[in-house]
């Protein structure tokens, strides 16, 4: 994942720009970067922040940065924005996306341009630079974005800054989201809404699916209206989206609370056969006050997440090194552990590792029984649009890895989906070997239709790919 910020303002917007990319810094892992264009043209730096925060890669830059319009990311993987110099002028780009026919494209344009892409130190094509190459086949801007956004399988969405304004393209379906904030200054754009609030901003509007704006000091325009059709991710509100921020006027913390409530409606579980309510730190914390408030259960916190060194836990590259981060930063309050039986929620089950050893680790410090209810269904099939997960096959799914050993080996579609419905049996049985795995006194997922209802919005508008396979 990654989250981007952009400012245009009649004064200096280095300082906006500096504090609302920062805001983003939960959602990228290894790379940062600013990019402004002012009277003295375009300036740009670009950070690794594997193992430092964005503010102390960035506090000298933002003394020597100056402009009125600028864009900022926290990056995934590769390094952003890029400055591209092209028959479009010069611009910088910044995208967050996924991009599944990288190779295909690349090969493409290579044979029918004679065009060459700098490989990364990983091997691999910077995505934001294909992008760009894509943008450029085309007379003009406007066209070239929607030209890459119609190219591309997966997702994207974009900020282009030009000397003339800032080009705010959100991808065709809305995948990912793309506001807009207002102060008396000028106008800012943001992945993630509460970004700019303590900036002065106010809320202004959210770009539709395939909308793309242009914003400058004196206002946005649009260029392209917004398409009838959208699928935004539901984790931005299960797992990825910050508690205060928004999307589609749904708010996340809002959200998880009422997931908790819907989860706890269902359940058989009673006060009488839990001490406890305990979310896992810190997406599943919302979802368990929610669960505990309509359950009458007591909330309560067992274990205490460390972050002023290690604000992700994903950070490492390597799954093994990012498994034992997230094990350490979480410290046991022996207290509210020694001879309870608690209900521990964790936004989701991905590979299964760590609430294995989440679980475990609960045991050795006294827990009498952790019963476990993830606030979403099984996955059951890998991200193709915003890299939820580093998984590079639908066999690091825990819950794919047990169908595939149930069943001896590839299923068909017809299978997949009696796996994806609770009220089937291959679901049960596929949660009672989950359960006996991981060491849980039981174990229950939400449901579906029970997490769009949290949510509000009608299922058409959201994209549930991981869970059902369905695009």
């Amino acid at each position: 994942m990654s989250g981007f910020f952009a400012s245009a303002l009649r004064t200096d917007c280095v300082f906006d720009l500096f504090f609302g990319t920062d805001y983003h810094s939960h959602l990228g892992t290894r790379r940062a970067g600013m990019a402004v264009f002012g009277e003295e043209g375009f300036n740009r730096a670009i950070h690794n922040i594997e193992n430092s925060p964005f503010r102390t890669k960035f506090e000298h830059d933002v003394h020597e940065m100056k402009g009125t319009m600028g864009i900022g990311i926290i990056s995934d993987y590769e390094p952003q924005p890029l400055i591209v110099r092209s028959h479009h002028g010069t611009y910088a780009i910044a995208t967050v996306g996924k991009i599944n026919n990288i190779d295909e494209l690349t090969k493409e344009i290579i044979h029918s341009s004679a065009a060459h892409f700098m490989e990364m130190s990983s091997g691999v094509i910077n995505a934001t630079e294909l992008v760009a190459a894509l943008i450029n086949r085309q007379d003009n801007l406007i066209d070239g974005i929607r030209y890459a956004q119609s190219r591309i399988d997966g997702s994207l969405t974009l900020l282009l800054l030009t000397p003339r304004g800032i080009y705010c393209a959100r991808d065709r379906l809305g995948r990912t989201p793309l506001v807009i904030g207002k102060k008396e200054e000028g106008f800012c754009a943001s992945f993630e809404s509460f970004a700019y609030l303590n900036l002065g901003y106010h809320d202004y509007r959210e770009l539709g699916p395939g909308e793309i704006d242009i914003l400058t000091p004196e206002g946005v325009t649009v260029l392209c209206p917004p398409g009838d059709k959208m699928r935004i991710c539901t984790f931005l509100w299960v797992y990825y989206g910050y508690p205060s921020s928004r999307y589609e006027g749904v708010s996340v913390e809002g959200m998880r609370c009422r997931c908790g409530q819907e989860m706890a409606k269902r359940d058989h579980i009673s006060p009488e056969d839990a001490d406890s309510v305990a979310g896992v730190p810190d997406s599943g914390t919302a979802h368990a006050i929610g669960y505990a408030n309509e359950s009458g259960i007591p909330f309560s916190r067992p274990f205490i997440k460390y972050t002023p060194t290690w604000p992700r836990s994903f950070m490492p590259t390597m799954q093994s090194n990012r498994d034992l981060i997230a094990r350490m930063k979480l410290i046991p309050v022996h207290e509210l552990i020694q001879g309870r039986r608690l209900l521990l929620i964790d936004d989701s089950i991905v590979r299964g590792t760590q609430l294995r050893e989440t679980t475990a680790f609960l045991y050795e410090s006294g827990a009498r029984e952790v019963h476990v209810r993830p606030a979403c269904p099984p996955i059951l099939f890998g991200c193709k649009y915003i890299n939820f997960s580093r998984s590079n096959s639908d066999m690091e799914l825990i819950a794919r890895r047990i169908i595939s050993q149930e069943e001896g080996g590839d299923v068909d579609r017809s299978v997949l989906e009696d796996y994806c419905c609770p009220d089937s049996s291959r679901y049960h049985k596929m949660l009672e070997i989950m359960r006996e795995r991981m060491g849980f006194t039981s174990l229950a997922f939400n449901r579906l239709d029970d997490m769009i209802r949290a949510i509000g919005l009608d299922e058409d508008r959201l994209c549930t790919y991981c869970w059902n396979g369905r695009e």
